[in-house]
């Protein structure tokens, strides 16, 4: 296993990368790959997976949002520089991903860490079932230990292609699994009050609490030659990732070792959230989503709900309305009145089936290996609380 300097650890006060235990890195393309000959900087990325095993060293659970499909693919198939048409951009980052993912995999190999290469659109993290497919493979495979690369698939998403919304994808990922911290390297140290590649006055901003109108007059319009996103994109991503309780850092990749760099000080800027993702989360369960059926349960389900546990299908009593896996559903206490609200882990036919069972009997009621939990207590938010005699 090849040796790794350990990322230094910040001073407390401020925002930190050594606070952040699941977190989510998305790669620009400029940084990855060379943009004259579309080759990609493998010293670079062999300094960022040090960087990235340093982190898991600590405890931090991490995956990479990684751009540079289609810059990689393009001289591969000997198409020539300057705009490309659609299916030429599609066809580019069909050969790109594979060689991107070979790319990450050698330089993680040395480390000991798997490489796992996942490719999402916006719909995945959009669509509910989608979205819950997606989530669980992500999770599954940081509990694994392996190290998700995920890419736009560009092959079938062409909102990405002709917009550049990586950095949108890498917040929606970052919601959708949790996470605390999202860093953004890019090819410029954070937000500035204006354009500093034409406004010498322009002010680095450290760190923003709030994103007001007047910070988002702030991002401007992506210069000619940089990246399709520019700032514009950043501001959105940031959006996404506070209301998921997930801090973001807009920080310079163009360093050697940048998240060692970011770790130490380095300038970037920080956007602050109030809130915790699994509070976020909750808040979402309890606030957003419109129920669309209900489940009773039996007085010994309502205190384990009530003491922070699982709804499992023993404790159901009755089944009501037409669900989805995913979908909302009202926990109803044996008074007939709400008590909590949650995400069920079955659609209503299977919840009518599994209803007053034990979870081991699942896969001989279902004729398949579900999870043991009808809601778990991550996606459940109780609503009232009730004091038993």
């Amino acid at each position: 296993m090849a040796a790794v300097t350990e990322l230094p650890r910040d001073a407390a006060g401020g925002p930190s990368l050594e606070q952040a235990r699941r977190l989510v890195v998305k790669i620009g393309s400029a940084l990855l790959v060379d943009q004259t000959s579309g080759e990609i900087r493998r010293d670079w990325l062999a300094a960022l997976a040090e960087d990235l095993v340093a982190l898991r060293r600590r405890g931090c659970e991490v995956l990479v949002v990684s751009s540079g499909a289609i810059a990689v693919g393009r001289p591969a198939l000997g198409l020539a520089r300057g705009k490309l048409k659609l299916e030429q951009q599609q066809a580019a980052a069909a050969t790109g991903q594979i060689l991107l993912a070979h790319a990450y995999q050698a330089a993680l190999q040395p480390h000991g860490v798997t490489v796992s290469q996942v490719l999402l659109t916006l719909a995945d993290t959009e669509e509910r079932r989608r979205h819950l497919n997606a989530r669980a493979t992500l999770t599954t495979l940081l509990r694994l230990k392996a190290m998700p690369v995920i890419n736009e698939n560009d092959t079938v998403a062409t909102s990405e292609i002709r917009f550049g919304d990586n950095d949108r994808l890498g917040a929606r990922v970052a919601a959708m699994i949790n996470a605390d911290t999202l860093v953004l390297l890019s090819d410029i140290d954070g937000l500035y009050s204006g354009d500093p590649r034409r406004d010498s006055g322009a002010e680095h901003l450290p760190q923003v609490e709030r994103i007001t109108p007047e910070i988002e007059a702030m991002a401007g319009a992506a210069p000619a030659g940089y990246s399709s996103g520019g700032m514009i994109t950043k501001l959105a991503a940031a959006k996404v990732a506070v209301d998921a309780g997930c801090r973001m850092a807009i920080a310079s990749g163009r360093v050697l070792h940048p998240l060692r760099a970011l770790a130490e000080g380095a300038r970037c800027t920080w956007f602050l959230t109030q809130m915790s993702p699994r509070a976020a989360r909750k808040q979402w369960i309890a606030g957003t989503l419109q129920p669309a059926g209900s489940v009773t349960v039996d007085a010994g389900a309502l205190a384990a709900l009530q003491a922070g546990k699982s709804l499992l299908p023993a404790g159901v009593t009755a089944v009501e309305g037409r669900f989805q896996r995913g979908d909302a559903v009202l926990v109803v206490g044996p008074d007939g009145e709400e008590v909590a609200r949650g995400l069920s882990a079955y659609d209503a036919e299977a919840a009518r089936r599994i209803a007053g069972q034990k979870s081991g009997d699942i896969e001989t009621l279902l004729g398949y290996r579900g999870r043991e939990e009808l809601i778990h207590r991550d996606d459940l938010v109780v609503t009232r609380v009730v004091t038993q005699s």
